[in-house]
C-alpha cells in the first residue's frame, strides 16, 4: 500500500486537484479530503502492487497542476524581479511573447518539455516521502522548471527590444519620408527568390548601391539580406513604388516596404512586368 498527502490552503488547488483525481483511471485508488490546523490535505490511498504506475499518475497529475495554475504567475514574478524598470505596458508585451513562446512547438522549451521536467523531479520525490507540502515544494525545488522559464524570459525580452527598436526605426524612417521630396514619380521592385530588381518608370534599371560607407539609412538592426535596397529607395525617395512578387510571398523585408511607405506602396502579382520576371525566373531555374 501507498499513500502520499498533499497540503495546502490554496482552494483552486484543491479543486483542480480533486477533480483531477476523480478522472485518474487505476484501481485500487481512493482519496479522503481533511483539514487540520496549519493546512488543507488530499489523501491518496493505492492498494495496488504497481506502485510505480500510482506515482507516475500523481506527479504528472501535479505537473499538469503547476503548468496550469502557477506557470503564468510564475513568468509575472521572474519578469517583475529580473526586468523591474521596465513600465506595466512593456511588461505585458513580454509576458504575451513568453505565452507565445510556450505554445510553440520548440525542442527547448514545449510543453512535452516542461511536463516531462516537472513529472521527473516530483516523482523523485513522491518516491521517497509520504507527504508534500506543495507551496514549498513549488517555491524551493523546482529550480530547474525555474531556470527554464528564466531562459524563455530572457529570450522574449530580447523579441520585444528588438521588435520596439524596428517600431522605431520605422518611425524615424517615415518622418524622414514625410519632410523629403520625392526625385522619382514611379519605381517598380521586382522581387523573387529574396532577390530585388528596380526599374524605373521606363523599366530601365537602377542599381542598387551596395557600398556600405554609402548607406547612409541602414539600421543597426538587420531585416534581411535587401537592406540595400532600402536604402536606394530612401535615396530616390519615389511617390509610388509597385511591388512585382514573382513568387507571390510576402516576406519581413516587404512587410518593412509597406511600413515605411504607406500608402506610396502598391502590390502586383499578375502584370506584365510580373509574367516577364516569372517566365525569367523559370528559364533560369531550368
Amino acid at each position: 500500500m501507498k499513500s502520499i498527502c498533499i497540503k495546502t490552503n490554496d482552494s483552486k488547488i484543491l479543486y483542480y486537484l480533486l477533480d483531477a483525481l476523480n478522472d485518474i483511471d487505476l484501481d485500487n485508488i481512493c482519496f479522503s479530503f481533511n483539514e487540520f490546523k496549519c493546512y488543507k490535505n488530499i489523501i491518496i490511498h493505492y492498494k495496488g502492487n504497481n506502485i510505480k504506475d500510482f506515482n507516475n499518475i500523481v506527479s504528472n497529475m501535479l505537473s499538469f497542476l503547476v503548468i496550469d495554475t502557477f506557470e503564468e504567475s510564475i513568468i509575472k514574478k521572474i519578469i517583475l524581479n529580473n526586468y523591474f524598470y521596465f513600465d506595466n505596458i512593456e511588461i505585458e508585451k513580454v509576458f504575451d511573447i513568453c505565452i507565445d513562446l510556450l505554445s510553440e512547438n520548440n525542442d527547448e522549451y514545449s510543453i512535452c518539455d516542461r511536463l516531462d521536467l516537472l513529472s521527473n523531479i516530483f516523482y523523485d520525490y513522491i518516491s521517497n516521502n509520504k507527504q508534500i507540502v506543495l507551496n514549498g515544494f513549488i517555491n524551493f525545488r523546482l529550480k530547474d522548471y525555474f531556470s527554464l522559464l528564466n531562459s524563455v524570459v530572457d529570450i522574449a525580452v530580447n523579441k520585444f527590444i528588438i521588435e520596439r527598436e524596428y517600431l522605431e526605426f520605422i518611425s524615424l524612417l517615415k518622418l524622414y519620408i514625410n519632410s523629403q521630396n520625392s526625385n522619382l514619380d514611379i519605381v517598380h521592385l521586382v522581387y523573387y527568390n529574396n532577390n530585388c530588381i528596380l526599374l524605373d518608370e521606363n523599366k530601365n534599371i537602377i542599381n542598387v548601391d551596395d557600398e556600405i560607407f554609402n548607406a547612409k539609412y541602414l539600421s543597426d538592426i538587420t531585416f534581411s539580406s535587401n537592406d540595400y535596397t532600402l536604402n536606394t529607395l530612401l535615396t530616390l525617395l519615389p511617390k509610388k513604388i509597385y511591388i512585382h512578387l514573382i513568387d507571390c510571398s510576402i516576406n519581413e523585408f516587404i512587410n518593412t516596404i509597406q511600413l515605411v511607405f504607406e500608402n506610396r506602396v502598391e502590390i502586383c502579382t499578375d502584370c506584365a512586368i510580373c509574367k516577364l520576371y516569372r517566365q525569367n525566373n523559370l528559364i533560369a531555374k531550368k
